[in-house]
């Protein structure tokens, strides 16, 4: 048995990802443990549609530590 789900690795040690800002073009660092990311150019709010197993699962809380949740699941439905 595993000590942690190995779909929540990318969370806990989060990974990088450069993307364009759909405004301006400017490349934005995302972590996968990042919800939103300002644009350092123009202030365009870039979101991270990456989903997780923190919709759904159960342990997820759990598996990730209740700060990393919590980051995670801000203003968000489950």
């Amino acid at each position: 048995m595993l000590d942690h789900c190995p779909g929540a690795a990318n969370l806990r040690t989060p990974t990088l990802t450069v993307r364009k800002c759909p405004q301006c073009g400017e490349e934005v660092e995302v972590f996968s443990s990042d919800v939103a990311v300002t644009c350092s150019r123009c202030g365009f709010v870039v979101y991270n549609d990456m989903e997780s197993c923190i919709r759904w699962c159960r342990h997820a809380k759990e598996c990730l530590g209740a700060e990393t949740y919590g980051k995670l699941t801000r203003g968000k439905k489950p």
